[in-house]
């Protein structure tokens, strides 16, 4: 059993099943947690979701956590003002993947796929989570809003108890990341490889993390952004 984490795949759903199927060769005995952002920017944020449904149809074991981009469509549902922010931020490409013009158009299926996505994961070694924690809060683990918008959040090991936090949200250089796991490995892991996004150089990767070895798999984007 391996246990994987990817961040970010942002609509990207060639390079998604590529770096799962091929790549990864992922078994059913595996474990795979995904952190957040499956949607916008990107050209098949239906594709990115549909592919989840069909792992976990076909029994594999996926943990999905809530990312900012899923977090703004659906309080776009809710708010006009948010509708904007979303629709800004790459709101677009995900109605066009879904062949609709309104947000509410989209499959209930789907929208109920976000509803129930989880804000952070811990584990026994790692805390899993889409941007990081708030440990300023008395309680981050409460901090909802700051699990997937926070940037640059300063660590409190008090909280961790030992455990290394890895996140996405902030895009991030292939050298940055590496660095982030060679020894001594950062206490702090950053996954989101700005998969969407062709420069700076060093972007345009979507990331996977072996929880157990520290590897690292990368897959240069397939899709058309």
């Amino acid at each position: 059993m391996s246990r994987y984490a990817i961040s970010d795949v942002h609509g990207c759903a060639k390079t998604f099943r590529c770096l799962v199927e091929e790549s990864l060769k992922l078994q059913p005995t595996d474990q795979l947690f995904l952190l957040g952002d499956y949607i916008d920017r990107g050209p098949d944020s239906k594709g990115v979701i549909d592919f989840i449904l069909e792992l976990r149809a076909q029994g594999f074991a996926i943990t999905t956590l809530m990312g900012n981009h899923e977090l703004m469509l659906l309080e776009s549902l809710k708010s006009d003002k948010y509708l904007t922010t979303w629709l800004r931020n790459g709101g677009q490409a995900t109605l066009a993947s879904f062949k609709v013009q309104q947000v509410t158009d989209i499959p209930v299926t789907y929208l109920n796929f976000m509803k129930q996505l989880e804000y952070y994961k811990p584990l026994n070694d790692y805390l899993l989570v889409h941007a990081g924690f708030d440990f300023q809060s008395s309680n981050p683990f409460t901090e909802y809003e700051a699990m997937v918008w926070i940037r640059n959040f300063k660590l409190n090991s008090k909280f961790t108890n030992g455990r290394r936090i890895v996140h996405g949200h902030t895009p991030t250089g292939v050298n940055l990341i590496l660095n982030s796991i060679t020894r001594p490995i950062s206490p702090v892991i950053n996954i989101d490889g700005g998969c969407v996004y062709s420069w700076p150089p060093g972007l345009g990767k979507l990331v996977a993390l072996n929880l157990d070895t520290m590897g690292l798999t990368m897959e240069d984007n397939r899709d058309e952004v």
